[in-house]
């Protein structure tokens, strides 16, 4: 195909951002190779600001700017409001009751410097069962997440420019990988502040532009009202399908049937979605490396604004969306380029790269944080923790690499398919860490009659029954069609403290340091 002058100047605009990015890698690469503390957690010296931004853009990803308004477009307000506002209570609420517990019993229980090492240093697993189990969940469920990053890279090229899907996907995945091999966590989180700074404003002008080219608030509700259920929070529209699952459009306007209940299962379905933030080692990895607890109650608010901006203003582009060009998409995955297309049609060519790559910042920023977070876990936990306990850094930090590169291979394999919704990949992903972490992190810092056989079984429930739930018990229908996240979380849960009061109590060290790891930095 041939390119426009448009096209060009967007391209230049994305180059420039690449460039800035990899430049980023580089100059962090000496420093953070300098000891694996260093590599997978700067140190324990990021301030507020960037440890605020890192952890809302790495668990955002590009579902933020494409798949939740893919959803809002497709479907009406209901599920992507109520999985909006699941989110912003899940951040708040992290950030107040984990985060400071979090970042003084890590270097309370020796130094941990990733989540399966704090378990397992919290419990004194001397043979490292609980921090190998982590590490393989966190294996599998990382890696379908990088997937959905990847997919994001590929929708974005192929919607702006018509380029093969499969290729620009693959050289989003390269530079994305390129960066983080070489700069390591202080690349990631320096990158993820510059991402996550531009995703903000992209999201507020596209937002802004939207409903100007829509013709205005007014208009764009007047339009909205016509589809039933569509700004009904309590109701789900139905779109109107064909034999191959498309959207039929008749007169250059979609159709859609009588809108459907959306119940309280459903509603409280989508709040779950909170509950996975206790679990998300992503983002529990940057409390752990900020540099003094004190400073995290700033990062708390920094975090819980951005949040709370940028979910609104991503549901209100897929809403409005739906008003500005109703026919643009007959899919949800391919609703899901509803930003990408607004940017094209309302900023002129250097601004749209600018805004555009916001989406990549988003997909990279995540994907960067997954890849580090299973290299250090399959090196820390498993190789140096389980294989080879003398290993040096220099070692550990060798088959870190070697963990990204399989990931990153197997993220473009599950990538290949342009039909992925990124909603659906990460809402799996999702489920499975929240139910299988999260429950064991709250107890871990809150209960010292936790111990480690109620550890392993909650950590195995939960990730068990994510697979089964997702895969045999929700297709039932029904009470069952409840996201797996919320009845795994609360089983596991349940089974942790139920094993944990049917075997022995935690030995006298664990309990002595589960009392004074609170003491740490109070001054600070």
């Amino acid at each position: 195909m041939g390119f426009t002058s448009h096209d060009i100047v967007v391209l230049i605009a994305m180059i420039i951002y690449f460039a800035v990015i990899l430049t980023v890698g580089f100059i962090y690469a000496r420093r953070s190779n300098k000891s694996s503390e260093n590599y997978f957690l700067g140190g324990r010296g990021v301030g507020p600001w960037l440890t605020a931004l890192s952890a809302e853009a790495s668990d955002m990803s590009g579902w933020l700017l494409m798949g939740l308004p893919g959803v809002a477009y497709f479907m009406g307000a209901s599920e992507a409001m109520w999985t909006g506002i699941g989110l912003a209570a899940g951040t708040y609420l992290n950030w107040k009751f984990v985060a400071t517990r979090l970042r003084k019993y890590s270097e309370k229980a020796g130094n941990a410097i990733t989540v399966p090492e704090f378990f397992s240093n919290r419990f004194h697993d001397q043979k490292h069962i609980l921090s190998t189990l982590a590490a393989l969940i966190t294996l599998i469920f990382f890696s379908i997440y990088v997937g959905s990053c990847f997919v994001t890279c590929g929708k974005l090229f192929s919607t702006l420019f018509g380029f093969d899907y499969a290729i620009m996907m693959i050289i989003g995945a390269a530079i994305v990988f390129l960066y983080t091999f070489l700069g390591g966590y202080l690349s990631v989180v320096t990158t993820d502040f510059i991402q996550g700074t531009l995703m903000f404003f992209a999201l507020i002008a596209i937002f802004i532009g939207s409903v100007a080219m829509a013709g205005g608030v007014d208009n764009v509700v007047a339009f909205l009202g016509n589809i039933d259920g569509f700004l009904n929070p309590t109701a789900l529209t139905t779109p109107v399908l064909d034999a191959e699952g498309m959207q039929v459009v008749a007169d250059g306007m979609p159709l859609f049937g009588d809108a459907e209940e959306y119940g309280v299962l459903t509603i409280i379905s989508c709040l779950a979605w909170g509950l996975g933030y206790f679990g998300m080692p992503h983002v529990l990895v940057r409390f752990m490396g900020i540099r003094k607890p004190a400073e995290i109650k700033k990062s708390r608010i920094i975090a819980t604004v951005w949040v709370l901006v940028s979910l609104a203003c991503a549901i209100c582009i897929g809403l409005v969306g739906r008003a500005a060009i109703p026919d643009a998409f007959a899919s949800q995955s391919a609703a899901e380029n509803i930003f990408v297309v607004l940017t094209q049609m309302i900023l002129p060519g250097f601004i749209c790269g600018i805004v555009v790559c916001g989406i990549l910042a988003a997909s990279m920023s995540s994907a960067s944080s997954y890849l580090l977070i299973v290299g250090s876990s399959v090196a820390t936990d498993i190789f140096k923790g389980v294989f080879k306990r003398d290993a040096t850094d220099r070692q550990v930090m060798i088959v870190a690499r070697i963990a990204l590169c399989a990931v990153f291979i197997f993220g473009i394999l599950i990538s290949l398919d342009e039909d992925s919704s990124i909603f659906n990949i990460v809402s799996y992903a999702w489920a499975g860490f929240g139910a299988s972490f999260g429950p064991l992190m709250l107890l871990s810092l809150y209960w010292k009659r936790t111990n480690l056989p109620g550890a392993i079984a909650g950590m195995v429930v939960g990730a068990v029954g994510v697979v089964v739930w997702h895969n045999w018990i929700s297709p039932l229908g029904g009470v069952f069609g409840i996201y797996e996240l919320l009845p795994c979380f609360i089983l596991s849960l349940i089974v942790i403290v139920v094993v944990s009061l049917l075997t022995a109590a935690p030995s006298k060290e664990i309990v002595e340091e589960f009392d004074t790891y609170r003491d740490i930095d109070i001054e600070n």
